[in-house]
């Protein structure tokens, strides 16, 4: 919300410097965001009257000029701008007059004729560009002499808030005139509002058929208006200072009243509707042509005002070209309402376009302001544009409820930590406009039309606090025990996990959850995922079941910019649907790794990184967890390289080298190798057991056994583990060979076998009886002993 300074002091003047009542807004909880003088500095400029125009004897394109700048005789000025003529009044620069950018005028001669000051346009002046190519013409009734800057009110301040979305109420001149108010006990003046007199029988019909949509509307007709006429300079100014370009007297009016009272308003030609005005649902397929020149196609979740052949506009959102309104326009409606902002939310991300009415009507409105807005136009329409008004007409559906709500003055010192006296509190309520009747405990008030927020005893709680001043609370120190309950053996710390992935050379990353849905068939084979009804953009429409797309996006990035080494983590949530079609969300953790183990350096080759590479950092992430790598199918990664990481006969996530086709499509010169698993995994542990160190020398036995091409490792391990008993400490492999003095289609895996006693050296006689057990258990599953 953006507003001028000198517009708010018209209802409430508190006698504060432009940085002193911003520092108040702010600490009050209406944020400003900026402020900024009206335009830019200068000085000398004065409002000057043309008196006379001669072509310049030696240049075809220059004029002298006699001008009358209020100092009591003619100025000569040489002028080039092709709109100067006698008569008209313009901004004239003095001798000595200092203009944006520290341009000094000083008398010169301009191909040989003297020239004592300038006259301006706007662009030299640094004020919004009128649209005129030359000079700047000012209103026939401006007065010669006076400085520009007092005339214009240029030293006036714009300020910016950031309203949060339960005060609209603050999103006028009216709510922020009564919250200084309140501020700072200066009086409210709201604008009167004039009740017009009927000079017309005509009117506009209107019925609603959405109660539940539309609480009020009301329908005013207003003939014989002359469209065409200007906008006055001060609502110009006005509308301009709060961000709002200029467009016509009649829209203008309509502006100007939702800045000043906090109403949308909608203008429409009368003698484009037809029959009644009907408050309904769309129809689905039912288009509308709007007035930003966009033609959409209606849903039925949307409210539409329509007369008896289709729709006139948008409800809330954008009015309809077919029914606006145009200079040659004669009698026009005046239409105010109310709606439920359930029904207006969320249709501006729908149809991809907002507008000032939206935003106020989707975070709700004073639902009994219609009535005076209505008037407060009429007004403006009949003094700027003339014409005949007829009555109102008002149809009404489900309307809000004004809440009761009551505070207890102990309460209010028990939440605020400071007593604040009862008449104050009566004061700071009054001036909120919440007609507070006092009671046995404290205030009984009525939550006023405006502020729906207000619902709880909190709430006003929070209201007397702020206005009483957070800064005039004492900020004693509270004194407490806090006990931090510790994790129990088998949860690991969440700073743990973080800390080991950075220790493995691994920076966070943060994506969205609202991702592509390319990248939901690609790296997750999901046809079906959970789509958002009003999406960001189209590239983030659905949300993840897989952190790789968020990886990848990042590594693209880091390639972008010549980064050759990337190793990434990201800890987030992803998001499935059941069997049942319920949405489920799970805490999974993701990593990648691009390039090369280490980076360049001397005193190591360059090896790109592979597989069991990250399968290292995969089992070092895990703390030790026993777990199993099962080759596996996944539609992101490379069939041959993608293994499940097996943990109690369940899978918690894979690991793998991204898909070749993957590579090609996303632009990566080589392969990225990921792995992503569930976040309890990770956190969850052992409990850890104590053991005594055997005092006994171990025994080691190296066995080599040739095993069909495709039989795995754990093929291996599992059929030797099932005939190991407490002796055997360790089975592990150490050598593969594959080549000359083996048969065809297979390969010779070495492992060595560790045992060891813990009461007695092992001898011969215990230890080869076992190991010719393990030979036997490889052999049923078709391991043989090379040699």
């Amino acid at each position: 919300m953006q507003f001028s300074y000198s517009w708010l002091k018209k209802q409430a003047n508190p006698n504060l410097s432009a940085e002193e009542l911003a520092h108040l807004l702010t600490m009050a909880g209406l944020e400003v965001e900026e402020t900024e003088t009206a335009a830019p500095m200068f000085s000398g400029v004065v409002v000057a009257e043309v008196k006379s125009v001669e072509k310049h004897p030696d240049a075809d394109r220059l004029n002298v000029t006699k001008v009358d700048a209020g100092t009591g005789e003619l100025i000569q000025i040489v002028c080039g701008a092709p709109n100067v003529k006698p008569g008209i009044k313009v901004p004239c620069s003095l001798p000595g007059a200092v203009l944006p950018g520290d341009f000094k005028i000083k008398p010169t001669k301009m191909r040989g004729v003297e020239s004592n000051g300038m006259l301006c346009s706007t662009d030299e002046l640094g004020l919004p560009d009128d649209g005129v190519d030359g000079l700047h013409i000012l209103p026939e009734d401006a007065p010669v002499g006076q400085d520009l800057r007092e005339y214009f009110d240029l030293d006036d301040t714009l300020f910016t808030l950031k309203i949060t979305p339960n005060r609209t109420d603050c999103l006028s001149i009216k709510g922020i005139a009564r919250e200084v108010s309140a501020l700072t006990q200066c009086a409210f003046n709201p604008v009167m509002i004039q009740t017009a007199s009927v000079q017309s029988g005509k009117k506009q019909a209107v019925r609603i058929d959405a109660p539940e949509d539309c609480g009020r509307f009301i329908s005013r007709v207003i003939e014989n208006v002359n469209a065409g006429a200007q906008t006055p300079v001060w609502m110009k100014q006005r509308l301009e200072r709060s961000g709002v370009r200029s467009v016509s007297a009649l829209v203008d009016i309509g502006n100007y009243v939702m800045l000043e009272l906090g109403q949308p308003m909608h203008v429409f030609d009368a003698d484009k509707i037809n029959g009644s005005i009907i408050v309904r649902r769309a129809e689905n397929g039912e288009t509308l042509e709007c007035l930003n020149e966009k033609t959409v196609t209606l849903a039925d979740n949307t409210l539409v005002i329509a007369d008896e052949k289709g729709v006139l506009s948008m409800a809330g959102l954008m009015g309809g070209e077919a029914s606006a309104v145009s200079d040659g326009t004669r009698n026009i409606v005046l239409e105010a309402a109310y709606f439920n902002p359930v029904t207006i939310s969320g249709k501006s991300r729908q149809y991809g376009f907002g507008s000032d009415s939206s935003f106020r009507f989707e975070r709700g409105v004073d639902w009994a302001l219609q009535a005076d807005a209505v008037e407060r136009a009429t007004e403006l329409v009949q003094q700027i544009c003339g014409g005949e008004a007829g009555e109102m007409v008002e149809a009404q559906g489900r309307l809000p409820q004004a809440k009761q709500v009551e505070i207890r003055l102990a309460r209010l010192e028990k939440m605020l930590g400071v007593s604040v006296p009862t008449s104050q509190v009566e004061t700071i309520l009054q001036h909120l406009g919440l007609n507070p009747v006092q009671t046995a405990e404290g205030f009984s008030v009525t939550a006023p039309s405006f502020r729906f927020d207000i619902e709880i005893e909190a709430d006003l709680v929070e209201e007397i606090g702020r206005v009483y001043g957070y800064e005039n609370i004492p900020d004693d120190h509270t004194s407490g025990r806090l006990k931090m309950s510790a994790l129990p053996e088998t949860k690991r710390p969440r700073f743990a996990v973080y800390n080991e992935m950075a220790a493995r050379g691994y920076q966070e990353a943060v994506s969205y959850a609202f991702v592509d849905e390319q990248w939901e068939q690609d790296f997750a084979a999901n046809t079906d995922p959970i789509r958002l009804q009003n999406p960001l953009a189209a590239q983030y429409a659905v949300m993840r079941s897989t952190l790789i797309g968020g990886l990848v996006e990042i590594l693209q990035n880091n390639l972008n910019r010549k980064q050759n080494r990337v190793r990434i983590f990201e800890i987030a949530r992803v998001f499935s649907k059941d069997s049942d079609g319920r949405f489920v969300q799970k805490e999974r953790i993701g990593g990648l790794w691009y390039g090369s183990v280490v980076a360049e350096q001397w005193g190591e080759k360059v090896r790109p990184a592979d597989f069991y590479d990250i399968k290292a950092d995969v089992e070092n992430l895990l703390d030790g967890k026993a777990v199993s790598f099962v080759k596996a199918q996944h539609p992101a990664l490379h069939p041959g390289r993608t293994a499940d990481i097996v943990s109690d006969g369940m899978v918690i996530g894979f690991v793998g080298e991204l898909h070749p086709k993957w590579l090609q499509k996303y632009d990566l010169p080589q392969a990225a190798l990921v792995f992503e698993i569930d976040m309890d995994a990770v956190l969850s542990r052992e409990k850890t057991r104590y053991q005594a160190v055997s005092k006994f020398q171990p025994v080691r036995r190296d066995l080599a056994f040739v095993v069909p091409e495709n039989m795995s490792h754990d093929e291996l391990l599992a059929a030797l583990y099932a005939e190991a008993n407490h002796l055997v400490r360790e089975i592990s492999l150490f050598d593969v060979y594959r080549g000359a003095g083996l048969p065809e289609g297979t390969k010779s895996m070495a492992l060595k076998v560790i045992l060891q006693d813990m009461e007695t050296t092992l001898t011969d006689d215990v230890v080869e009886p076992l190991v010719t057990k393990l030979v036997e258990s490889a052999a049923a599953v078709g391991a043989q002993l090379r040699g």
